[in-house]
């Protein structure tokens, strides 16, 4: 079976589950894409691995994890995610040490917070993006009153209907002095609306 290469399309609330997410995989060479549900914890740690603007005081850890296999020289080559039972996706980290290869069992959700941090590459089978992956058409292809086809790429893309910012009446300075606590307190959540905020304004 071939193996299909996919990338990070992006994370969002996801619809069907409380409390979870919905991490989208998009195929590289295709307009399929793979939405896989997460927990919040992997889906904080992939988010902060993608934005790089935003650093943890203490390792996350998949941080840690990343550090160690550095210490110890261990490489994570790819991510496959080779198998899906029952809406459960299966993975397997392939990782070498002294030249010598290794497969590894792994949540889907933990491989892909890894493959962030060895800039890793992910792979499915062309089966599994057959069962699961869903087919989205390119914004230019669309027609008048063809919006609410994009599904996915709707749901992670388009932002909730607008707020008034909790954060208008703040200065830059202010914004930035919040950012720094939220992320001390490893408040991710807060600390990503904050640094949306301060975007917004200096964009």
């Amino acid at each position: 079976m071939s193996l299909v290469r996919l990338n990070i399309k992006g994370i969002s609330y996801s619809q069907t589950q409380s409390g979870a997410y919905a991490l989208v995989l998009s195929e590289v060479d295709g307009n399929r894409t793979l939405p896989i549900v997460i927990g919040a914890f992997e889906a904080q740690s992939i988010a902060i691995a993608l934005e790089k603007e935003i650093k943890p005081p203490r390792p996350l850890t998949h941080d840690l994890f990343k550090t160690f296999a550095d210490r110890f020289h261990i490489i994570i080559k790819q991510v496959i995610i080779h198998k899906l039972v029952d809406g459960v996706f299966y993975s397997s980290l392939i990782c070498e040490r002294d030249n010598i290869e290794e497969i590894i069992d792994t949540r889907t959700s933990d491989a892909i917070a890894l493959a962030t941090r060895f800039n890793a590459p992910i792979f499915t089978y062309e089966n599994i993006l057959d069962k699961a992956g869903i087919y989205l058409k390119m914004k230019d292809e669309l027609g008048p009153g063809d919006e609410d086809d994009l599904g996915i790429e709707k749901l992670i893309e388009t932002p909730q209907p607008s707020k008034k910012s909790t954060f208008s009446k703040d200065t830059l300075k202010q914004l930035n002095e919040k950012l720094a606590k939220a992320v001390q307190n490893e408040d991710y959540e807060l600390a990503a609306k904050i640094r949306d905020e301060i975007n917004k304004r200096t964009s």
